[in-house]
C-alpha cells in the first residue's frame, strides 16, 4: 500500500485526484492575481521587479515535483 504524506490540517495526498489538485492550482494563481489587484504596494513589486527573478523562484520551487515526475 502506498505510504500517506500528510499535509497542513492533517489531510492526506492520497484523498486528492488530478482535479482537486489542478483546483488548488488555479485557486491559488487567482489569489495572486487579487493580491496584485486589491493591494498598490504588492502590485508595484510585481510589475517592477525583473523578470529573471520569476523565473528563477519557479525553477527552484518546481525541480522537486518535476524530478519526481519524470523518475519513472
Amino acid at each position: 500500500m502506498a505510504e500517506e504524506q500528510r499535509l497542513l490540517f492533517g489531510t492526506t495526498l492520497k484523498y486528492f485526484d488530478i482535479f482537486d489538485v489542478a483546483l488548488l492550482k488555479l485557486s491559488l494563481i487567482t489569489f495572486g492575481l487579487f493580491l496584485v489587484s486589491v493591494w498598490p504596494v504588492f502590485a508595484n513589486w510585481v510589475t517592477s521587479t525583473s523578470w529573471v527573478w520569476f523565473l528563477v523562484a519557479w525553477i527552484v520551487f518546481a525541480i522537486r515535483p518535476l524530478m519526481k515526475a519524470f523518475k519513472k
